[in-house]
């Protein structure tokens, strides 16, 4: 059996010393890799040698082994072979770069000197040991996905969305004294939507705004882009398909199976949110901590089947497959993420605010949050036709789960380390014209266009209905 000075140290050299063991082995050979530039030699090999001894005779205590493993430090590739039986099996671990040049001169030398090729046994892409280590990490990954993120202790404990806790409010709701019509209504008055059409071509749960009301739409994201810029969070356009790692990386099973569309033969989802391919850009990555905070803004399409217990609105845009969003994320300090998410989520009721729309806060209890999710609020908005409450905007602190599962990390000056994630919605229409249009809507049927939004909407102040 021959080791290499180049292996990794702690659990996995003795994972592979114990599997050496379990093939039989009946002597140990670790090899000095031929790029180290540290041979082992003197003190120095006495050391090793008496180490990997002692991973040795535990591991045949535990595999029920009675005659001695044999522990023999060499100099060089010619030397362990030397040592061995010409009958013995060579079992090599492979390990990147450096294990691969060395398998390399292995297998030449096995070839120089006689041995035949079945002889030896390379662990690493040919199977063995990197196989059995890498199908046991799989088997750990899984076990990880299906784990909950812990919670903060400020969470409120509940079963479901009824336990959530109204904690502020911003605005005082208003209770026109006329009837506001269904939001479609509205919309129609102004020959701003035709879900009817939208069923025809594509089902239900899609729409199309026209005129006023399209330009409407359009206004209020330029408007919250412009918004978060001025926060100083970076604009971006992100992918609107990600790879199915991406997924797995920003999301649960669950959410996953409930949300994403798939393309069909490809390796790729639409996005249900652009949170998700704006934490994906760090997928894989080291973050200078210098770099920090990453703060990023997107406008991006959304796509999601809505399956669960909401369920497709049968009429309206409140719950629809396809809508458009301005969305915010953070990338941190794990000591700075709290206080972001107090400044994240006060920015969306500033920007309802802005628009003479009264909103809450709602604090979501335990039974409410997902399961990547270390604490989350709702900013919901005043509906005066339901007289109530309705979510518009969703805030969240992941904690490093994302950053876990996407192999982010940070290197700062006292090493590498997990960043947290956070994300928000800035807003997405046109849920959330629903709210517009109702808080302000007027007897004769106007609707008043806030003077934040009137230079995205030419001037206008006022939509006047065509009927």
């Amino acid at each position: 059996i021959t080791l290499y000075q180049a292996l990794p140290k702690g659990d996995k050299l003795v994972f592979i010393v114990q599997k050496a063991v379990e093939l039989g082995a009946d002597c140990i050979v670790p090899v000095a890799c031929q790029r180290s530039v540290v041979r082992l030699a003197g003190e120095k090999a006495a050391a090793k040698q008496q180490r990997w001894q002692k991973i040795a005779d535990a591991a045949a205590k535990q595999c029920g082994r009675t005659k001695l493993v044999q522990v023999a430090p060499v100099q060089s590739l010619a030397d362990a072979l030397a040592s061995l039986p010409a009958d013995c099996r060579v079992i090599m671990p492979w390990e990147e770069a450096d294990g691969k040049q060395v398998g390399s001169s292995l297998r030449q030398a096995l070839a120089g000197g006689g041995r035949p090729a079945c002889a030896a046994l390379v662990i690493g892409p040919e199977g063995g040991l990197t196989e059995e280590e890498a199908r046991l990490a799989e088997e750990i990954r899984k076990i990880m996905l299906v784990i909950p993120n812990i919670i903060d202790p400020s969470v409120p404990i509940g079963p479901d969305d009824s336990a959530n806790v109204e904690v502020e409010r911003f605005g005082e709701p208003a209770t026109p004294a006329f009837e506001i019509p269904y939001h479609t209504e509205i919309m129609e008055r102004f020959n701003g939507v035709d879900m009817d059409a939208a069923g025809r071509v594509s089902g239900n749960g899609f729409y199309y705004l026209m005129g006023n009301v399209a330009r409407l739409h359009e206004a209020v994201l330029a408007y919250a882009r412009d918004f978060m810029i001025n926060k100083g969070f970076t604009f971006c356009i992100p992918p609107f398909m990600i790879h199915g790692n991406v997924v797995e990386g920003v999301m649960s099973q669950t959410d996953m199976e409930a949300m994403m569309y798939k393309i069909e033969g490809e390796d790729l989802y639409l996005i249900g949110t652009s949170e998700h391919s704006m934490i994906g850009k760090f997928i894989d990555q080291i973050i200078p901590e210098s770099s920090l905070p990453q703060t990023l803004t997107s406008y991006s399409p959304c796509f999601r089947k809505e399956k669960g217990s909401h369920g497709i609105e049968e009429r309206g845009v409140y719950r629809i497959h396809q809508f458009e969003k301005q969305e915010m994320i953070v990338v941190c300090r794990p000591e700075d993420s709290m206080d972001w998410y107090e400044k994240m989520w006060r920015y969306s009721v500033e920007l309802f605010r802005s628009l003479d729309i009264p909103v809450r806060q709602l604090e979501c209890c335990s039974g409410d949050l997902a399961d990547l999710k270390v604490k989350s609020c709702d900013i919901e908005a005043w509906s005066p036709r339901q007289q109530k409450y309705f979510e518009v905007c969703s805030c969240s602190n992941l904690g490093d789960a994302q950053a876990r599962r996407l192999k982010m990390r940070v290197k700062g000056e006292k090493g590498t380390y997990l960043p947290h994630t956070l994300n928000n919605t800035v807003v997405a229409p046109p849920r959330m014209l629903i709210a517009f249009l109702e808080n302000n809507l007027q007897a004769d049927g106007s609707v008043v266009i806030p003077k934040v939004l009137q230079p995205y909407m030419g001037g206008l102040e006022v939509m006047a209905p065509k009927k």
